[in-house]
């Protein structure tokens, strides 16, 4: 039996062991599903934090419950270990692809992942890159890696790249449900990759190449980012016009063809929507490619959080009031409703402009307790109770992030002014509402 015909007897059969490697909004999710199929799975990460708790059945992303983890428990080994990498037949890689400060791909997270595993990646094993990454990643950086350790990819390891798509707090599109793209560097890999991911994810959708499957997915994200820039646009145009681009765009999502409504906000957030688009226009210049579309949609959305707080200045003073000392409260620090994740999220950077121009600020966030170490912000600031006596004692509250939680009805009647980067008071005419 060939290398390749025995790992797809295992991945068939369910007895191959599965590694995932990052825990993280991507790798938990993944890690469940298999462990709900009946594989036995690996998580590797080198937060002890969260290994800790997931051999206890703790979960650590709010939504995700701890008891879908206890449910599969007997499934689940989870370790700071690397040579554990060596018992897996399959390693999914789902580490961060952030970008640097000049904005340009920060690899250092892949490629320090890869460099760990490789002395444990033995002959037949199946290797997934599931981080959204630039075209080549895997064929130029990777492969090379791999080989150089005396394997050959393709015949004794199979090397693939299925970018992930989760959506953390989406209830109507889980991991099983979303269609997953697969490339492989070789046939043979991809056959490998098929087999992979076939037991635990309803469609699989195969195409040519890594390489295509890394463009799928800033393709998909770019796709999102131009058109984020063009409401985000539109919206500035519109409320010159005094016109509401919600209503606009709700009358416009009536045309039962050729339009998809995407709303405007106070700018983009996520590990995704801000950062992928950069990926390729990075590798475009390798081409002598300018991506003009990508990085236009870049500067406005980037622009939003300063048009907000133009709005809050202007809303302010036109009551004879200052932004610099004022009291203000930022609604919803996540990047997103109804999640606890903070990346990339426009409301800190709401926060930031507002301490530098000498605001008072404070936060509520039902999702974000106490605001958490990060290498680029910090507030010494918890969330603060939403209550009618609470909202009157700020100037200006302003609507970032518009969670499902919060009781808007109240707070429209207790804020002395609110500002509504969300459009959740779009078909509200009220003196204390600023739309923004």
């Amino acid at each position: 039996m060939t290398t390749k015909s025995q790992l797809l007897e295992k991945l068939n059969n369910k007895t191959a062991i599965i590694g995932i490697v990052g825990l993280g909004y991507v790798g938990l999710p993944l890690m469940l599903r298999y462990a709900n199929v009946g594989y036995k799975v690996m998580g590797i990460d080198i937060d002890q934090d969260k290994v800790t708790k997931l051999n206890k059945g703790q979960s650590y992303i709010k939504h995700i419950k701890s008891d879908r983890i206890s449910a599969v428990q007997k499934n689940l080994q989870a370790t700071t270990d690397f040579s554990k990498a060596q018992e897996a037949d399959a390693l999914i890689l789902c580490v961060p692809t952030p970008l640097n400060k000049y904005r340009e791909p920060d690899l250092s997270f892949v490629l320090e992942t890869t460099d760990a595993l490789l002395p444990y990646i033995r002959k037949g094993q199946v290797i997934s890159l599931e981080s959204t990454t630039y075209p080549g990643t895997t064929d130029e950086e990777l492969k090379p890696r791999i080989e150089k350790n005396g394997l050959k990819v393709g015949e004794d390891i199979f090397l693939v790249f299925s970018p992930e798509r989760e959506d953390p707090g989406n209830p109507e599109f889980v991991t099983a449900t979303i269609p997953k793209v697969c490339g492989g560097d070789t046939a043979n890999c991809l056959e490998a990759g098929l087999a992979l991911y076939n037991q635990v994810i309803t469609r699989v959708v195969p195409v040519s190449s890594t390489r295509a499957a890394e463009m799928t997915k800033l393709l998909e994200n770019i796709h999102r980012a131009v058109n984020i820039g063009l409401v985000n646009e539109m919206k500035v145009v519109a409320d010159k016009m005094g016109i509401d681009i919600f209503e606009v765009i709700n009358a416009a999502a009536t045309k039962p063809f050729g339009f998809v409504p995407y709303y405007p906000g106070p700018g983009i957030g996520g590990h995704c929507i801000p950062i992928d688009p950069f990926y390729l226009t990075w590798k475009a210049r390798e081409f002598g490619v300018h991506t003009r579309f990508i990085e236009l949609a870049g500067e406005i959305n980037s622009n939003m959080p300063k048009w907000v707080i133009h709005k809050v200045t202007d809303a302010l003073n036109d009551r004879g009031k200052a932004l610099k000392d004022s009291n203000i409260l930022v609604l919803g620090i996540a990047y997103k409703k109804n999640v606890d994740d903070m990346r990339e999220s426009p409301s800190v950077t709401l926060m930031e402009l507002l301490v530098s121009k000498g605001a008072k600020v404070d936060y509520t966030d039902p999702h974000v307790p106490v605001f958490p170490p990060t290498r680029e912000h910090h507030f010494d600031l918890s969330s603060v109770p939403i209550t009618p006596a609470n909202l009157k004692k700020y100037d200006c509250v302003v609507l970032a992030t518009a969670h499902d939680e919060f009781d808007f009805e109240m707070i429209k009647q207790n804020a002395q002014l609110i500002v509504d980067t969300r459009g959740v008071y779009h078909s509200v005419n009220e003196k204390n509402i600023i739309k923004a």
